[in-house]
């Protein structure tokens, strides 16, 4: 996926990431869950890449840790050429500046006693690089970004719908002016018709700003819609990658062809899918 000229901006390679469990037996060995095993895959700067695969496939744990919030078992992240899981707690926290996230749930993700300035402004003052004063002008901005107004930012919220909530989540993510977004599931607990409003602004947010996505998602109209590329993960591994178009009309694995079976029809006996 990478050239020779262009290095990635996010390469993720061999990663593993076991999980032992309590020992069943008092002298036996602890049984162990394998989550992932040797996935490997790049991100170029400004692209979209996504990971598919239904639940226990793998895919969130790949989340969690190119987010650095887990550690792997072994392989490596690397974002710009640095291994994150090699970095020092304070340099590991400089570095977040440059990769963001966006949770599934914008109901569950958002702290409902903070104001909407105060959850925008978060990863800023995570940062502790600015004042106050600077932290709310740039939530006014990432605000405006996402199609909200200034008037919002005092709110909270349960003020807001679904769709609305989300785009303050991804004027979280936005603040710190990321070079990539970890965006999980992040249209899945939105109604339908909404979905597709959030999907074409993060779009348009990548025209913008020039932003990386990797989008982890079970859904794959959702994938097909926003990226460049799509990795299939089952049991742990990636089993089939490629761009949509080609990924979607001529599957190899069978796993990916059951994921095409259960991807909804429209009345007109087509699918959501690139015709």
């Amino acid at each position: 996926m990478s050239t020779a000229t262009t290095p990635p901006l996010l390469q993720v390679t061999d990663l593993v990431r076991h999980y032992a469990l309590p020992r069943e037996k008092l002298f036996g060995p602890p049984p162990t869950v394998k989550a992932l095993n040797g996935v490997s895959f790049e991100v170029q700067a400004g692209k979209s890449v996504g990971i598919v695969g239904e639940s226990g496939s793998g895919k969130s744990t790949i989340a969690r840790l190119v987010m650095a919030l887990d550690t792997p078992t072994s392989g490596s992240v690397r974002l710009e050429g640095r291994d994150l899981h090699a970095l020092p707690k304070a340099e590991l926290r400089t570095a977040r500046r440059d990769f963001q996230m966006v949770f599934q749930d914008p109901y569950g993700s958002l702290d409902p006693r903070q104001t909407v300035a105060r959850i925008v402004a978060e990863p800023l003052e995570a940062l502790a690089e600015t004042s106050r004063a600077v932290q709310r002008e740039r939530a006014s901005e990432a605000l405006a970004a996402v199609g909200l107004r200034t008037t919002d930012m005092d709110k909270y919220p349960h003020e807001f719908s679904g769709g609305q909530r989300q785009r303050i989540a991804i004027a979280r993510a936005l603040i710190t002016r990321p070079k990539l977004i970890v965006a999980d599931e992040p249209v899945s607990a939105l109604d339908v018709s909404v979905q597709a409003q959030v999907l074409n602004l993060m779009q348009d947010l990548q025209q913008q700003f020039g932003i990386s996505y990797l989008l982890i998602s079970h859904d794959l109209a959702v994938v097909n819609h926003l990226c460049d590329e799509v990795c299939v993960v089952w049991k742990g591994k990636i089993v089939e990658q490629g761009p949509p178009a080609e990924l979607f009309h001529h599957a190899q694995h069978e796993y990916t062809r059951t994921l095409l079976d259960a991807v909804p029809r429209t009345p007109a006996g087509g699918t959501l899918l690139p015709a």
